[in-house]
This record gives C-alpha cells, sequence and structure tokens, in this order.
C-alpha cells in the first residue's frame, strides 16, 4: 500500500508562486512513474506534469513554461513549483503515483485570486 500525502495549497496572487510537495511511503519510490493532477469546480481532473522513473518529464500545453516537476528518490518526494499562475490554475492538486498500480492522495487546494 502506498500512502501519499500532498502539502503546500493556499491562496496566491495572480502572478504569484507556489510549491507543491507530495510525500510518499509504503514503496519502493525510485520504481514509480509521479504525477500531478487537479482538477477544477464542475471540470474532469487532468494531468499537469509527469515525472517517469528514468527521468522523462511531461507537461500539459497550458502549463508549459511557468510548471516545473521535480524528484527526490532519497527523499522519497515529488514537487511541483508553480511560478507566473493565473486564475485558471485554481484547482485541488492531486499526487499520482503509478506502478502497475495508481495510488492518489488527498489533494491540496490551490486558489488563485486577487
Amino acid at each position: 500500500q502506498v500512502q501519499l500525502v500532498e502539502s503546500g495549497g493556499c491562496l496566491v496572487q495572480p502572478g504569484g508562486s507556489l510549491r507543491l510537495s507530495c510525500a510518499a511511503s509504503g514503496t519502493i519510490f525510485s520504481l514509480y512513474t509521479m504525477g500531478w493532477y487537479r482538477q477544477a469546480p464542475g471540470k474532469q481532473r487532468e494531468s499537469v506534469a509527469v515525472i517517469h522513473s528514468g527521468g522523462t518529464i511531461t507537461y500539459a500545453d497550458s502549463v508549459k513554461g511557468r510548471f516545473t516537476v521535480s524528484r527526490d528518490n532519497a527523499k522519497n518526494t515529488v514537487s511541483l513549483q508553480m511560478n507566473s499562475l493565473k486564475p485558471e490554475d485554481t484547482a485541488v492538486y492531486y499526487c499520482n503515483a503509478r506502478y502497475i498500480t495508481a495510488y492518489w492522495g488527498q489533494g491540496t487546494q490551490v486558489t488563485v485570486s486577487s
């Protein structure tokens, strides 16, 4: 069983920055593909950034150039640095771990508003 705990979500003004973190336990972290997803009210959950066990990274077009995902296999953590935040980035952000089976964290709220 894999446990994922996200942190770092809060209210931020447009143009601001925020860093989300996800701590994983109960698994061999380095084997897992880790991802950040988000779900805005009334919308489907969407992929934001994915970092594979080998280091390959993919981003949603809407966040390219603004968001950066990274992982620390020694600390079993994955982070999402979000810069130049926009109101449309407002959503609950979820951490995902995938290796044969997928696991989800409980989510952390990010609100971008003045």
